[in-house]
Order: structure tokens, then C-alpha cells, then sequence
């Protein structure tokens, strides 16, 4: 099996590893950071963590009130061009904790009275130790060069720390249930695999054999899902080497819906929860327009709209949906990579970690 799917099976013991080590510090950080009172926070990440991030708009929105707003780190590190951050609770998310514009984010943060936290996978690293805390992943290792199951452990302990803030027992409850449902996600994915090679995925042969001859998709979600819109996208170009544009469906009916045509690939996420009526609305309208969506959702009747649907399991709450939903999509990219003849283990032209300034 390859590293990459390999790591990919890691994620529910990865994800039981994350609750069972920072269950008491997420709380204890919990309570120091209500102390403080903030006002909003601000994000500092890159590539898989912005788009780890952008979970966070909808999850402290929702839970805990609280704005989100994504750092500009050049405005740090090239522009010189601080913005005032009063009043912000800074976070810088990274799996390596080596970038160093995000570690001026937050070095500027806490130097302008902020508390800081960092989130990333090598505690001690130089985004650690310029962070007040640290909020580890203990994901282990993750040797493929695109990101896993450091990118769940990140939705993870957003999810955890936004419980934690809202002391919410139900949400706990849920939480602790999380690592299971991940694990039933990811067997129904794996049916049909060859575990030596890995090639052969049968639930997933159908997506992959309606996306591999084409370079370009969109992938559509909304709500929490708009950051599994944005990390699917994401693995499919990192893997394989295709042009997948990620969009909210309400920004989608803006203007880029004129895109779709008869066979047009499209990935649609669309789970149950507050949006799935709208996301539902312009999945029907993809389909009338003769485009093929491939449906990543728990609902019969979104997945009886697609030419390629892919199924998961309900009861998993809203919230924490976008933990259990990747899975597939980690899996559809790592397949479409070799269907379309490439490595995932090697993907051209990109490192494990990205320093930029």
C-alpha cells in the first residue's frame, strides 16, 4: 500500500489519539482564552490549513459567536504593514509549524497583546514556541507529501477547542463518538480494495471513472462543507494534476454556473444539516443542465441526483460532518491519480514542507 493511503487509513486511531492526549489542555485552554475575552480571532495558515481555517469561520461562528478572519501574511512579512490585532485570539495552523510568514503572524500577535495559539503537528517548532499554547495534533509522522491525516487532526482540535468553549456536554458526546464514525466512513470507502496495491477501490470506481479523462472539475459545497470543497480540490490538483475549482454553491449561481454543459464533471458535497436545501436546489439544477456530478452525501435523495454517488453513513452531526466527509475525497484523489497515471506518493513538483516569507 503507498504512504499515502496508508496515512489515509490512519486517520480514526490518529483522530483517538488527538482526543484522548489533548482532552484535559483543550479545556484547560478553553478556560484561559473565555478569560481573556476575545473579540474575533484571527487565522495565520497555508494550503491544507487555510483550508482547515475556513472550517474554523463556520464552526466558532456557529458554536461560540465569534468572527473569523483569515491572516494576510504577507501584509507581515512583505507589505510591513501590521494591522492592529486587538482584541484578537491569534491562531496559527500549520502541520510542520515551519512557515515562517505564519510564524510572524503570530509573533506580531503576541507582541501586540494577543493570546496565541498554535496548532501543528511538531509542538515544538518555531510556530510552538512563539505561540502562548500549543495545541499538538499527535497524528505521528505523516510522511506523504500531501496532507492527511494532519489536515482531520486540525479539523479535530478546532472541533475540540469550539466544544470546549461552549461547554457543551452534547457536543462532547459527539465528539467522542467522531473517531468510530470516522473509522465506518473509511471501511465503506475502502470496500473492494486490493490492500497490497491499493488500486482497486470498487466504491469509489465509478467517481474515478467519470472524472479520470477530464483535466478540470468544480467541486461545490456549502457551509461547513465549503473547506471540504476547498481540500478536495485541492488533493485533486496535488495528485492529480487536476484544474478542480472549489465553490460555495450560492457563490457558484454568481456567475460561474455558466460553466456547465453537457458532461461537465462536478463534485458535490452536500451532507445533511442547515444548507442542505440550497446545496440540494443547485445540485438538481447541475443535473438538468446535462453536467455529472459525482455526490459525496448521507442523503438518498442527493445521492439519486448523481452519476457517481458515494455514500455516508448517517448520524453524524452537521458540525463534525467535514472530518468524516474528506475521507472519501482523500481516497477519490489518491485513485484518480493512478487512474490517470501518476504517483501519489511522488506528486511533481512540491515538498512536504513550504517555507514561504
Amino acid at each position: 500500500m503507498s504512504l499515502l493511503l496508508s496515512e489515509i487509513s490512519e486517520q480514526p486511531v490518529s483522530l483517538q489519539g488527538l482526543l484522548a492526549a489533548e482532552r484535559e489542555h483543550v479545556s484547560e485552554l478553553a478556560a484561559r482564552i473565555r478569560a481573556r475575552e476575545p473579540q474575533y480571532v484571527v487565522i495565520a495558515a497555508r494550503g491544507s490549513s487555510d483550508n482547515a481555517a475556513r472550517y474554523a469561520q463556520y464552526l466558532f461562528g456557529a458554536h461560540n459567536h465569534l468572527s473569523v478572519a483569515l491572516a494576510t501574511p504577507s501584509l507581515f512579512t512583505q507589505y510591513h504593514a501590521v494591522p492592529r490585532l486587538a482584541g484578537a485570539l491569534v491562531i496559527g495552523i500549520s502541520q510542520s509549524g515551519a512557515s515562517p510568514d505564519l510564524i510572524a503572524v503570530v509573533a506580531e500577535g503576541k507582541r501586540q497583546g494577543c493570546l496565541t495559539l498554535a496548532i501543528t503537528n511538531v509542538p515544538d517548532s518555531e510556530l510552538g514556541r512563539a505561540a502562548d499554547a500549543v495545541i499538538a495534533l499527535h497524528a505521528g509522522a505523516e510522511r506523504s507529501i500531501a496532507a492527511t491525516k494532519t489536515y482531520s487532526c486540525e479539523l479535530m482540535a478546532l472541533a475540540m477547542l469550539s466544544a470546549a468553549l461552549s461547554a457543551d456536554a452534547e457536543q462532547q458526546t459527539e465528539l467522542e463518538r467522531l473517531p468510530e464514525q470516522a473509522a465506518a466512513v473509511l471501511a465503506a470507502a475502502q470496500g473492494g480494495m486490493d490492500r497490497v496495491t491499493g488500486v482497486t477501490l470498487a466504491v469509489l470506481a465509478p467517481a474515478v471513472q467519470l472524472l479520470k479523462s477530464s483535466d478540470y472539475c468544480v467541486v461545490i459545497g456549502r457551509g461547513y462543507h465549503f473547506a471540504t470543497a476547498h481540500e478536495i480540490a485541492l488533493k485533486a490538483k496535488e495528485l492529480a494534476y487536476v484544474a478542480a475549482e472549489p465553490y460555495s454553491s450560492a457563490d457558484f449561481l454568481h456567475g460561474p454556473i455558466a460553466l456547465l454543459e453537457r458532461g461537465f464533471p462536478a463534485i458535490v458535497i452536500n451532507t445533511s444539516g442547515r444548507v442542505f436545501n440550497e446545496v440540494q436546489f443547485l445540485l438538481a439544477e447541475v443535473v438538468r443542465r446535462g453536467a455529472k456530478p459525482v455526490v459525496i452525501s448521507d442523503r438518498a435523495e442527493a445521492l439519486a441526483l448523481s452519476s457517481a454517488p458515494i455514500a455516508l453513513p448517517a448520524g453524524i452531526p452537521e458540525w463534525l460532518s467535514p472530518i468524516a466527509a474528506i475521507v472519501p475525497g482523500q481516497l477519490l484523489a489518491a485513485q484518480l491519480s493512478v487512474a490517470r497515471g501518476f504517483d501519489p506518493d511522488h506528486p511533481r513538483g512540491i515538498t512536504k514542507v513550504t517555507r514561504t516569507t
